[in-house]
């Protein structure tokens, strides 16, 4: 039997040394960090308005799209994936002012767009389409928050994928927009007053002439901005010169009687709490929770009592209810105690407590009364993850949305009194998720720990060593991952790949113990667990290292480059994703400072030891043999800068053993960090991804 043509081409092909940019090295860039020196060759990649770092942009992709766009797979996966990710999307609605609003994507729409209706049962109204707002799909919708009167609708918008939102104000009825434009807003919602003549936002000081991108954020401040005036009317609310990396969030109660504040510092989920009684004529900011000594998320308020969902005394969780009126410790009143479960979040709707539970990161449902007492546990449609649930405690029902590996996003109605689930809105896709199986097994990790990852893969799959497997992992933040459905990865499973999901200690699945266990001197916890799994899956019979891939992005991007820099030889490729790969010098752009709760600073003697032993870019050594990579990032992400990623593709380059395989970086443009992406944009990437694994993992 003859070998098709086409296959002696790309073999011929990708055997090739591929021609890697030359990058310059620059020997007399280096710092002294208590007494070691570390070199810093590459840090003119920092600058991202350098000529030379755009001509390197340019040279790194021109060798990385002519290979990606060649591979035999591609085009067909391309296509898979368009035809897939072509079906209606709806979000949960919600209601506001008599109205109900909700997102909607008909299929290929590159954003999804906002819809109004006044009933449910009757034919939305379109109030927002970002997609006419830019040629190529990349303004994206960040924010919507309708006025509680249901008259007008604050908006807030992203270009290219910057977590920079600009807010606008649009007339519901008449769908028009005032003159009301507001800038230099970043991790910030908008929360209406009651009598729905403004609303309270956060915003920061406009960064210097060509640093919006890179300067670090400092300073956020609380403004009320009056509906009809300029931007420069705003009235300050509240600010701490004092207190420059606190981040202020405000939100007014249902009830419109207190402004809360939530005080942030950092990612660090412990929280202060702030109120201000806004019934009272320049009533000053009370500091109620003002110890920092654990999380607290404000829930809802019944009159002067708050609800709060804390890990004070709790790493799993509970609920305690405090009277601002006496607001000492002896006072306050445990609802729900700590289980064995994770208490993941609240909600008080309909006059009753709906509370999410993590039983190893799958979700559970429980209503209980406003005293604590047990209603029912709220039977939900498999094993999944949901969203939703929210409301007033006026609602009579409310709506969640379901979600599994093999199942896409349903809508679901919820009824208060009866505690009855019905079908709201079920999508349809071109995939039958009937043929695959998803279990949850645990590995062993490096001190004993038990480390929980789901599987997903065809059902009668052969524990043959052979299977091309794709390990996916976070670790941090004290952010839960969970089971959810996915384009990509549908047709990853359809490749006939076979899909892991690591629940890693850095995580929130396990509660704040869990979390902690992976931050700062104890980070290497987290790439040990995922080493386990690794091995674990080798070891039995899913894959081999040859066959076995590991993806992440963000914090999991620093997880893959800090994996594959520590056990190479354990890997046949890895896909890094906007990763934080310079662990020395991440504080010194953008938001980058408030990541230093979960990983310590290289300021500090000790926390510089363990940062510098992981640390992805500092971590290669000359001729080893890495695996193929694909490393992605974007020129507009300003939350993880795309100089980790240009001076870590530039040292892997230079130490890749000559015989090894392909490393190379693809850089987005106009995208960012991820959120608000075009959805053509995704697309392409992920038909570059999978088909990069199809060629390196030499799959069928």
């Amino acid at each position: 039997m003859k070998t098709p043509l086409f296959c002696l081409m790309s073999t011929a092909l990708f055997a090739q040394p591929l021609p890697y940019p030359e990058t310059r090295q620059d020997p007399a860039v280096s710092d002294d960090y208590h007494g070691t020196k570390v070199a810093d060759p590459y840090r003119w990649l920092e600058d991202d308005n350098s000529e030379e770092t755009k001509a390197w942009v340019t040279a790194q992709n021109a060798v990385t799209f002519p290979y990606l766009h060649q591979l035999p797979k591609r085009a067909e996966l391309r296509a898979r994936l368009e035809k897939l990710w072509n079906y209606e999307r709806v979000g949960v609605p919600f209601e506001e002012g008599g109205r109900w609003f909700f997102n909607r994507n008909s299929g290929l729409q590159n954003q999804s767009v906002f819809y109004v209706t006044e009933d449910l049962e009757k034919e939305p109204r379109l109030l927002l389409d970002p997609n006419t707002l830019s040629t190529d799909g990349t303004t994206s919708l960040t924010e919507t928050a309708p006025s509680p009167d249901g008259k007008f609708l604050v908006y807030g918008l992203s270009k290219a994928g910057s977590d920079w939102q600009e807010f606008r104000v649009k007339d519901i009825a008449t769908g028009k927009d005032s003159a009301d434009v507001l800038e230099w807003i970043k991790f910030s919602g908008a929360s209406w007053a009651k009598d729905s003549r403004g609303f309270y936002y956060s915003r920061y000081p406009q960064p210097k002439e060509g640093a919006a991108l890179t300067e670090a954020n400092k300073n956020q401040k609380v403004y009320f901005h009056k509906l009809g005036t300029p931007q420069s009317e705003d009235r300050l609310v509240y600010e701490r010169p004092d207190q420059p990396d606190w981040g202020l969030h405000a939100y007014v109660t249902d009830d419109g009687h207190y402004l809360t504040f939530s005080v942030t510092e950092g990612t660090d989920p412990k929280k202060r709490i702030f109120y201000q009684d806004l019934t009272q004529p320049e009533a000053k900011v009370v500091e109620l929770l003002n110890d920092f000594d654990a999380a607290y998320s404000f829930v809802d308020n019944v009159g002067p009592v708050f609800y709060f969902h804390t890990n004070l005394d709790a790493p799993r969780y509970r609920v305690i209810a405090i009277d601002v009126t006496k607001p000492e410790r002896q006072n306050w009143r445990e609802i729900l105690p700590q289980t064995e479960d994770k208490l993941d979040g609240i909600s008080i709707v309909g006059g009753q407590i709906l509370a999410e539970y993590l039983k190893d990161a799958r979700s559970d449902m429980r209503a209980f009364d406003l005293e604590g007492k047990l209603i029912r546990s709220i039977q939900l449609p498999g094993i999944g993850t949901i969203g939703g649930f929210n409301g007033r405690r006026s609602d009579t029902f409310t709506h969640y949305a379901f979600t599994s590996f093999t199942t896409p996003g349903a809508i679901y109605r919820y009824d208060i009194a009866t505690g009855q689930s019905s079908l709201y809105r079920q999508p349809k896709v071109d995939f039958d998720g009937s043929q695959y199986e998803t279990k949850q097994i645990f590995a062993t990790s490096k001190d004993g720990t038990r480390v929980p990852m789901f599987i997903v893969h065809k059902k009668g799959l052969k524990l043959d060593g052979n299977n091309a497997t794709l390990l996916y992992g976070y670790g941090g933040f004290n952010i839960s991952l969970t089971p959810g459905f996915s384009i990509g990865r549908t047709v990853w499973l359809e490749m006939g790949g076979v899909y892991a999901m690591a629940n890693l200690r850095g995580g929130g699945e396990y509660g704040a113990d869990w979390h902690r266990a992976g931050t700062k001197l104890t980070k290497q916890n987290v790439f040990d667990d995922f080493i386990a799994c690794a091995e674990h899956l080798q070891k039995e019979g899913y894959t081999s290292p040859k066959k076995l891939a590991i993806m992440g992005g963000s914090n999991g991007g620093l997880l893959v480059g800090a994996c594959m820099a520590q056990r190479p030889e354990l890997f046949g490729a890895a896909l890094p994703a906007v990763g934080v790969m310079d662990m020395l010098r991440f504080h010194l752009f953008t938001i980058g400072w408030a990541w230093k709760s979960d990983y310590g600073s290289s300021e500090k003697a000790d926390e510089f030891k363990a940062l510098y032993a992981y640390s992805p870019l500092h971590n290669l050594k000359p001729g080893t043999r890495y695996p193929a990579t694909l490393v992605t990032t974007a020129d507009h992400d300003d939350r993880v800068v795309p100089a980790h990623s240009f001076k870590f593709a530039a040292r892997l380059q230079a130490c890749q053993a000559k015989d090894g395989p392909p490393v190379l970086i693809r850089i987005e443009t106009s995208a960012g960090h991820g959120a608000g992406t075009a959805l053509k944009k995704v697309i392409e990437e992920t038909a570059d991804e999978w088909a990069f694994l199809h060629q390196v993992l030499e799959m069928e």
